[in-house]
């Protein structure tokens, strides 16, 4: 990255050493809000990430190789909730499609969770890391530590999670896992973020369900609630962003459906009106 920095750029399509467009480009997004940090705070004199830039080349170049999965739409996910209701596993899935990151289910704990009044606080993460190491930390940003309502459905289903945890800790006893997080399987036991991919995958392989990946309930979310008339600043509250630019360029996406309305309205415009008799 310093070369680029120091150009003024990212060449071509080697855009971050094999990294994809999307990728560099958050990543020098992050990059310059900590430099800007640094600038407020004197620590640097400029914001040399200001200038940096992908060319266009070099998008032209991955929107020709990569093809890019649409996330879910209304249907398929009621299609997913029907299919995964009878699933142990069903509550921490239903968090995934309210928009948690899948590390912020992993690093759930019930005492971060009140169901009397059907809320939940992110306050912890459980990375996996190589597919081998889980990394607990803080959430990814201040903006992630943050405090959501709980739908109806989703409260019931913790609730019923809840109850089935406690009757496997009254049946596995002293072999019980202490750690008191909500994704644990029967012997009390956090699982991690492979576990959740692989329980969704299951879900939508055995119920012939398009297979998108687990972090793309994110975009159903919130593409869902934008268009749904959700104010900019909830919907970046309710996502963990600090700027709802970061919300609405990556997880808002909607398609040629969600135009419809728009479709309609523009009938508006351009029908002739009706003679009168």
């Amino acid at each position: 990255m310093t070369w680029a920095l120091r150009e003024g750029r990212v060449r071509g399509g080697k855009a971050g050493a094999g990294l994809g467009v999307i990728s560099v480009e958050m990543s020098l997004a992050r990059l310059r809000d900590a430099l800007e940090r640094a600038v407020k705070r004197n620590l640097v004199a400029v914001n040399v990430a200001r200038e940096v830039a992908i060319p266009r080349t070099a998008r032209k170049a991955e929107r020709r190789t990569k093809v890019e999965v649409q996330p879910w739409t209304v249907e398929e996910v009621h299609a997913f909730v029907l299919a995964a209701q009878e699933q142990r596993l069903y509550a921490p899935l239903l968090l995934s499609l309210m928009g948690l990151r899948p590390a912020e289910v992993c690093g759930l704990r019930w005492s971060d969770i009140d169901l009397d009044e059907a809320t939940l606080t992110i306050v912890n993460t459980r990375t996996l890391m190589g597919n081998k190491t889980v990394v607990e930390k803080d959430t990814k940003s201040v903006a992630g530590e943050r405090q959501l309502p709980l739908p109806v459905l989703v409260s019931e289903a913790l609730k019923r999670f809840r109850a089935v945890q406690s009757a496997e800790e009254l049946a596995a006893g002293e072999a019980y896992g202490t750690g008191g997080y909500v994704f644990v399987d029967e012997l009390g036991r956090a699982l991690d973020g492979k576990h959740l991919r692989e329980w969704a995958y299951k879900v939508m392989a055995g119920n012939g369900l398009r297979r998108v990946r687990l972090y793309d309930a994110r975009a159903s979310c919130f593409t869902y609630l934008a268009n749904n008339g959700v104010p900019d600043h909830l919907l970046a509250l309710w996502a963990g962003h600090t700027d709802v630019r970061t919300t609405k360029r990556w997880y808002v996406k909607p398609d040629v459906e969600d135009l419809r309305s728009a479709a309609v309205t523009w009938g508006g415009l351009a029908s002739a009106p009706t003679p009168l008799p």
